[in-house]
This record gives structure tokens, sequence and C-alpha cells, in this order.
């Protein structure tokens, strides 16, 4: 049992099981209908993105420093209790049960499901 980190939209892999969408928004233009069959997701869970402010942030980020800082302030959001305690509940449903997280960016090394990957494993995450 594990979670995987993924890129929203790919195709799943075998076993992959419940996709959560860790996104600030829906993707554009798709019915909310056709989320899980056009591999995008099947729950979403936004408080695990960046905020809006932080999101920008993040994708302007075009140094180490700058984002090295977008690191620091999501950590700092996800330290939050009502983030936190996602982050713990989906740790320990790692050794229960396959899942992923995900969102859309195609580079995880400047994205902030890279961070993510690390708090998971942080708390004791199975992860593939």
């Amino acid at each position: 049992m594990a979670v995987r980190i993924v890129q929203l939209g790919c195709p799943r892999t075998k076993d992959e099981g419940l996709r959560i969408g860790t996104v600030r928004r829906p993707p554009r233009g798709v019915p909310k209908s056709e989320y899980a069959s056009r591999n995008y997701f099947d729950v979403w869970l936004p408080n695990l993105a960046p905020s809006e402010e932080l999101l920008k942030t993040g994708r302007s980020a075009k140094d180490e420093r700058a984002w090295h800082f977008f690191i620091k302030r999501y950590r700092s959001e996800m330290s939050r209790p009502e983030n936190s305690h996602v982050l713990d509940l989906l740790a320990a449903l790692s050794h229960q049960i396959n899942f992923s997280v995900g969102c859309y960016c195609s580079d995880e090394q400047h994205c902030h499901r890279s961070v993510l990957r690390q708090l998971l494993a942080e708390r004791g995450a199975s992860l593939t």
C-alpha cells in the first residue's frame, strides 16, 4: 500500500487507487462529471494546494532563492492545524490503501507536489 505523487491529467497507473487533486482550481473547461474519466482527480482537496497568493509566487520563481522562499511559505501554510491533520491522515492511510495525490504542473521539481512528497515522507507515509 502506498501513496503515489502524480501529475493530474496523465494516464493512471495500475493499482494507483483513488486520485486526489491538491490544486487550487479544478481543470478549466472540463465538466465536473468528467474530472475522473479524464484522469484529473476523483476527489478535490484544495486545502493542500498553495494559497492563491503563494501559487503566483511559486509560478514566478525564476531562481533557487525564489523557489526556496516558496517552499518555506508553503510549508508554513501546511503547518496550520487544518492542513497538518489532513497530511497526517494521508500518511496513515498510505499504509492501508493505494491512492495518489497531485497537481497539473509538468515539472514536479518546481511544483508544490515535490514539497508535498517531502511532507508526507516526514510523517512516515509509504511512498512509491
